[in-house]
């Protein structure tokens, strides 16, 4: 894998912001030719069909819930209930501060506020590295032993949906970021299911693929970097094999 400083430098002058017609807003405009200018541009794509790819991730958090005879279930950004409502599971909590669920308010107030243990956590809240890793860090401390935790939009397709503002109508935003950095720490196992614009999938268990990278603040990481290495950075894992990796105790 190619060493991480020459994806954070500035990049060649000659490369300027060709704004797509579809951003017509003037400040996203802006946010994005100083994406450019900060070297965070790739046209390069991953080709994926989502909608081939697999099931949707409600159907692998039931499928999850069955197998392992879950009773508590909670999710981190509800938006209208679309995976919330799907799920069949004894007890569910849903929390956004603004659409669905149950609890309305942040996850950060949510945190703060209780303490109850889940079996399964599904992260689907706000899409910025900032707020993802803080919500992994908190949802790891609230998981029992034998849970999961699932993670939403870990596999941006093309450099339009991952920034951390929304450009185009499917917005990842920077949560890969995220994910890669849970692959450096010692006291989980991750990988990414590569269904549903890439599914995290984290257990409470000795990091079976530990990441190594030099990096002292994620947030920097480019999409360039991202793109030319995922297979590295998220360990990509197909959906007839995500069962298996997640039992592998």
């Amino acid at each position: 894998m190619p060493k991480l400083k020459e994806y954070i430098k500035d990049p060649v002058g000659s490369i300027k912001a060709k704004i797509v017609k579809r951003e017509k807003d003037k400040e996203t405009r802006r946010k994005v030719e100083l994406e450019f200018q900060n070297g965070n541009y790739s046209d390069k794509k991953i080709d994926i069909d989502w909608k081939k790819a697999g099931p949707e991730r409600y159907e692998l958090i039931n499928n999850l819930i069955k197998d392992y005879n879950y009773k508590t279930y909670l999710e981190i950004g509800c938006r209208g209930d679309d995976c919330f409502d799907e799920i069949k599971i004894d007890h569910r909590v849903g929390v956004d501060p603004n659409q669905g669920g149950t609890l309305k308010m942040t996850s950060d107030e949510y945190f703060e506020k209780y303490d109850d243990k889940f079996d399964i956590i599904f992260i689907d809240g706000l899409h910025t590295y900032e707020q993802v890793i803080k919500d992994i860090n908190n949802s790891v401390k609230v998981l029992n032993d034998n849970g999961v935790i699932l993670l939403h939009d870990c596999c941006p397709t093309e450099c339009y949906a991952q920034y951390d503002f929304p450009v185009i109508n499917q917005w990842n935003g920077d949560v890969w970021k995220a994910i890669v950095e849970a692959r450096t720490f010692d006291h989980i196992d991750s990988a990414v299911c590569m269904i549903d614009h890439g599914v995290g999938v984290i257990r409470k268990r000795p990091n079976s693929k530990k990441l190594k990278i030099e990096c002292e603040n994620f947030k920097e990481l480019k999409y360039p970097y991202f793109i030319d290495n995922y297979e590295e950075l998220i360990n990509p894992i197909k959906y007839d094999d995500i069962m298996g990796w997640i039992k592998n105790d």
